[in-house]
């Protein structure tokens, strides 16, 4: 790859997403509170890994990834949450619009890494795509009523 922009925006976003799905873990009230509890965290612990590998590949590449929080909030296209209570439905939502948002960008990173015969990149990427299509079929199903 020749720009890392998209990469670090979406590091940027792991890390902002890490604290927001956070939120949505301690905060989700109501019906299912424990399924959605265990889910965001299952769905944070997988965040985290994605943010060290991006990083990593970054770094076998010369490339000095984004490292402050206020970077992060600079270069993420992800937002922050300014509540403390979410219903069930409220917090599914939530995760699936950044989900989506998440699965969009790394098919971008994905596609332009090809273009650069980056075939490392096309890897990670790829796995990052389909663990989201997984993820967003998931919240899915918990929705439909």
């Amino acid at each position: 790859m020749k720009d890392y922009t998209k990469m670090n925006e979406y590091l940027s976003n792991l890390a902002v997403l890490n604290i927001k799905l956070h939120n949505v873990h301690w905060n989700v009230v109501g019906p299912q509170f424990v399924q959605i509890h265990e889910y965001t965290e299952s769905v944070y612990d997988d965040m985290f890994e994605k943010f060290d590998a991006v990083a990593e590949l970054m770094k076998m590449r010369d490339i000095s990834p984004l490292a402050k929080i206020s970077d992060y909030l600079k270069h993420a296209s992800v937002t922050e949450l300014d509540k403390d209570k979410f219903s069930r439905d409220e917090a599914l939502e939530i995760v699936q619009k950044d989900l989506e948002k998440m699965k969009a960008l790394a098919t971008d990173i994905r596609n332009d890494a090809d273009e650069n015969g980056d075939f490392e990149v096309v890897a990670e990427f790829e796995d990052h795509v389909a663990g989201y299509s997984k993820n967003l079929w998931f919240i899915k199903s918990m929705l439909t009523k």
